[in-house]
């Protein structure tokens, strides 16, 4: 079975475009149907910080896929360019999920949407 991660990040948790949202709430829904193995929230992935978080969490090759919750897809991939490059996580293997400007309810069913049922 694939392991499947779900980081949840919020722009430092100031940012207009998630004020709608309990990001909480978001991860516990996910948590409780059991959609994915791991679920983390992050304040800030696109910083230093967080492309180290990433870069460690995904060298330890446990994720199989991944799925972040937070700004344009397409942005995501090129802000975590290089801690997929230096953990040798294939790109085809990363999922962004766009929840900006989403309430609650929105941004689990946009995350639900992507991630899929749970497995049998």
């Amino acid at each position: 079975m694939a392991n499947k991660g779900l980081l949840l990040c919020v722009c430092q948790g100031n940012c207009p475009s998630f004020q709608k949202m309990n990001i909480f709430d978001v991860g516990n829904a996910i948590r409780r149907e059991k959609l994915v193995d791991y679920m983390a929230i992050h304040p800030q992935l696109c910083a230093t910080d967080g492309d180290r978080f990433l870069s460690t969490l995904l060298k330890g090759e446990s994720t199989d896929e991944l799925y972040v919750a937070a700004c344009d897809p397409t942005m995501q991939t090129k802000m975590f360019r290089d801690a997929f490059a230096e953990s040798k996580f294939g790109t085809d293997h990363f999922h962004g999920v766009e929840i900006r400007n989403m309430d609650t309810a929105e941004a689990v069913d946009a995350i639900k949407k992507t991630v899929g049922p749970k497995a049998p």
